[in-house]
């Protein structure tokens, strides 16, 4: 029976195929006991488990790469990590070896201990790993009863159906052919939904009561664009999808045409749009393009994929193939960026930490090694002999974190110059806007930089006080609250005054829909995911600035985000 049913947007798209259902993940297993003289088998067979499933693991993260490897390759990393807890095996061994449980049983008793551990925690970074064990969890009792064909299942053309999903296992069943994804919860700012966005898979959330109706091999129809999910489709459904999938083709034919073609607004206005890269393939894709360079390189891909430090000779040599690959675009590249969210393997981020999002990370992390980041700015200021460089600093709050960076970024220059080793003649130095702190305390460090970029996803979080990845606030987290477009003003117009270049690189500036509030605001420099170029290219050119910048004083009179929302339609 045709069931139509809502949801919120995370990754615009259309698809149709067959539900493929997966009900929440609580392991529900009866109570098994074994004998003295099946405890090895047993044990062989949990410890083959293990071993699948950490194979599984350093098969996805060894095919990812660009963004990807970046995206998803974090959370890989923190299942492979929980995998390995020393606490998780120690105890599923006792329950099969002393407790003469079967390994089903076994694994079940250990997840609820654990998670009742989490549970206990009052803090929510710690009770939102219990979403990770589960994952972890679920990988091994699926593997501990696949049988030999299980493992190359199909999924193509099917639309996965699900109460959540985790980045690790988006990127999975995209490679196994899903079409798209809708779940019953989630936001459409979670790490999740961003993947989703870079994959251009179709990925709808919040959909109510999805579960209660969706069954394995219905007919499913996704119009994410529009937030619309239709069971069982019926003849005019049928029609509309094939009338928007045309429609989207043209659009589609419509944007490869611009590659080539000017960021110029309809008045004469150039714009510039950096891409964010972080490996070859998307400075590649950057270059063909048209973007006018990288305007984020994220260099945490060289310490996330090891179990050791990089030498400087490492990061050298992947920041001068950057500088190569822009053939004399500008490269933008940023500082090490971690912190207990994004833990690497060497132990040197903390792993845990009370707030991670108000810890040790970033710029703060580097000082806190400055050793470490001097092998760092060395690396970049000899990839800068090859071409033109530009380093931001991530996470700045205030003056004495620049002046730092500037004693040790002098440091190394001359240390350079002293080994005779060939330096580019200028690389610029550029401050994060992130902390509200630094946007408020711009005139504070103006001296210190020579342009700044602003990271909205961290500065509309901290400004608001709203996790973007909690979906119970999805409502409140929004870089169109009147807040957030006063401040962007005040940065834009300070860079303005004082000759700095100032840029935007977070989520905001990928999404087309943005470039007017942007514009009128008075940003001119954009830096988003390569996926979006063409699209936010489109929107430039159809926009008169002159216009935008007229209205731009009634934008800002605008008391919430509902007469932002009208202030867009009028443009």
């Amino acid at each position: 029976m045709r069931r139509q049913l809502r949801g919120v947007t995370a990754s615009r798209g259309l698809a149709l195929g067959r539900a493929r259902v997966l009900h929440p993940q609580a392991l529900v297993v009866e109570e098994t006991r074994i004998s003295a003289d099946q405890v090895e088998a047993e044990l062989a067979r949990l410890h083959a488990a293990l071993d699948a499933t950490r194979g599984e693991l350093r098969a996805l993260r060894d095919r990812l790469h660009g963004a990807l490897a970046q995206e998803v390759g974090e959370f890989i990393d923190l299942h492979a990590m929980i995998l390995d807890d020393p606490e998780l095996l120690q105890g599923l061994d006792d329950l099969v070896r002393t407790g003469r449980y079967g390994a089903d049983y076994a694994l079940k008793l250990q997840r609820d201990r654990l998670a009742a551990v989490f549970e206990g925690m009052d803090d929510d970074y710690f009770r939102s790993r219990l979403e990770d064990l589960d994952h972890v969890v679920g990988r091994i009792h699926a593997a501990l009863h696949r049988r030999g064909d299980d493992a190359v299942e199909g999924l193509a053309g099917e639309i996965l159906v699900c109460e959540t999903v985790a980045p690790a296992e988006l990127a999975a069943w995209q490679a196994r052919g899903v079409v798209a994804v809708a779940t019953t919860t989630g936001s459409p700012l979670s790490h999740s939904a961003i993947l989703a966005r870079s994959l251009h898979l179709p990925l709808l959330v919040n959909v109510s009561d999805l579960l209660a109706h969706a069954n394995d091999g219905d007919a499913l129809m996704i119009d994410a664009s529009h937030g619309e999910l239709v069971l069982e489709p019926g003849p005019g459904d049928l029609a509309h999808y094939h009338a928007r999938q045309a429609q989207i083709g043209r659009e589609r034919a419509q944007l490869a045409r611009l590659r080539r073609q000017p960021t110029r607004t309809k008045d004469g206005v150039d714009i510039r749009l950096y891409a964010n890269a972080e490996s070859r393939e998307d400075v590649a894709e950057a270059h063909a393009l048209g973007a006018d360079g990288v305007g984020l390189y994220r260099t945490e891909f060289l310490f996330l994929k090891r179990n050791e430090l990089p030498t400087e000779e490492e990061q050298f040599l992947a920041y001068r193939d950057l500088v190569l690959g822009l053939a004399g675009r500008v490269a933008t590249i940023r500082t090490l960026d971690l912190g207990a969210d994004k833990a690497d393997r060497t132990g040197l981020a903390l792993r845990s930490e009370p707030n991670p999002a108000l810890g040790l990370r970033g710029v703060r992390l580097s000082l806190a090694h400055p050793d470490l980041f001097l092998t760092q700015l060395r690396a970049i200021l000899r990839a800068s002999a090859y071409g033109p460089v530009r380093i931001l600093v991530p996470m700045v709050s205030g003056r004495e974190e620049m002046q730092q960076v500037c004693d040790l970024l002098d440091r190394a220059r001359t240390s350079l110059q002293d080994e005779g080793r060939q330096v580019g003649p200028v690389a610029e130095l550029g401050a994060m806007i992130e902390v509200p702190a630094a946007a408020l305390g711009l005139g504070d460090i103006v001296d210190l930089v020579d342009f700044v970029s602003v990271g909205t996803n961290d500065l509309v979080q901290y400004l608001l006080a709203t996790d973007r990845n909690h979906e119970a606030l999805a409502e409140l987290y929004s870089p169109r609250h009147p807040s957030v477009l006063r401040l962007l003003s005040e940065v834009f117009a300070f860079g303005r005054r004082n000759g700095i270049p100032v840029a935007v690189c977070g989520e905001m500036a990928s999404e087309a829909a943005n470039v007017p509030l942007l514009l009128a605001l008075g940003l001119r420099d954009f830096s988003l995911h390569p996926s979006t170029l063409l699209e936010v290219r489109k929107a430039v050119r159809e926009a008169d600035l002159g216009s935008l910048r007229r209205r731009a004083t009634t934008l800002l009179r605008c008391h919430d985000r509902a007469a932002i929302d009208r202030w867009l339609q009028r443009c």
